[in-house]
């Protein structure tokens, strides 16, 4: 684990606790199924997925000295995700997300990153050392706060990396705004994410990445679960990607599968519109249940 990484994944490592039904649910349903606990957050979803990719990834974030915190960044090392520049000195406890989903997908989700809130700046403090000087690309999530996220869109210690941000959740869509306001990145998002962004409802992820690009995005991948995937870019064609038809096994983490695919095919320098097929198709295997490569 002393390897340099190949990118940074800046955002939150928690435990997922995960409860899945084989059935639909009704609201307040008390049913059988299977309940998960998983390394997880977007930041390690993503550089996790990409050690699959054989691409190496260090995580940025906080991350407590409870019995939790140790054990996740044994099993994030075990995994193959670089840890040593993590935020681990706050005094706050490991962080934790709880989901459940049914047959049809995601019902409800509750996202406890009180301690990672709480870090604020204090996790980018490699920037100034160990990792000063950073021009690779960078994994923004969306879990940071609103004002840490304006920050690093000024932050000149990341003046010259390839950012590529996501949201994290619907709810958490609009901390995006000051990164569009600089016209820099590339934007991953949802149809709904995307149509929060843009301020309009948008009948497809073709219309939805372009409007958001309307708004001053450079670049912008959505997706629509089952349904067309597209990329838009500032002068330039949009193109798109219809996903294969699977059978929904689990939906967190998907659009962290996505990512992270899209990134290795980039970095792999394959063209826009075989990137966007690798990462459609991983997304795809990932919620059939399968992990690829």
């Amino acid at each position: 684990m002393n390897k340099d990484p190949d990118i940074l994944c800046i955002g939150a490592m928690l435990w997922d606790v995960i409860g899945r039904a084989p059935r639909r649910m009704a609201s307040g349903a008390d049913v059988p199924g299977r309940i998960r606990h998983v390394p997880g957050g977007v930041a390690l979803n993503v550089a996790v997925a990409l050690a699959r990719w054989q691409v190496s990834s260090a995580v940025l974030s906080a991350v407590g000295r409870d019995p939790e915190g140790n054990s996740l960044v044994a099993e994030a090392e075990r995994l193959g995700v670089l840890t040593r520049w993590l935020c681990r000195d706050s005094g706050l406890p490991t962080d934790c997300y709880m989901a459940i989903e049914d047959s049809e997908g995601l019902i409800a989700a509750i996202a406890d990153a009180h301690s990672l809130e709480e870090a604020g700046g204090t996790i980018l403090a490699p920037l100034d050392n160990a990792l000063a000087g950073w021009s690779g690309p960078v994994v923004l999530d969306g879990n940071l706060t609103e004002e840490l996220l304006a920050s690093i869109a000024r932050d000149p210690r990341l003046s010259g990396a390839d950012l590529r941000v996501v949201p994290a959740s619907p709810g958490k869509a609009e901390r995006l705004e000051p990164l569009i306001a600089t016209r820099r990145g590339c934007f991953y998002l949802n149809r709904l994410e995307a149509e929060i962004l843009a301020g309009r409802a948008c009948p497809d992820a073709a219309s939805a990445a372009e409007a958001v690009v309307g708004r001053g995005a450079a670049r912008v991948l959505v997706t629509d679960g089952p349904n067309t995937a597209a990329e838009a870019i500032a002068n330039g064609p949009t193109i798109t990607v219809t996903p294969p038809k699977v059978t929904v096994a689990r939906v967190t983490g998907a659009g962290d599968c996505f990512l992270a695919a899209h990134l290795a095919a980039e970095l792999n320098r394959l063209p826009r519109d075989a990137a966007l097929r690798r990462a459609v198709d991983a997304s795809a295997a990932h919620v059939s249940g399968k992990d690829v490569p």
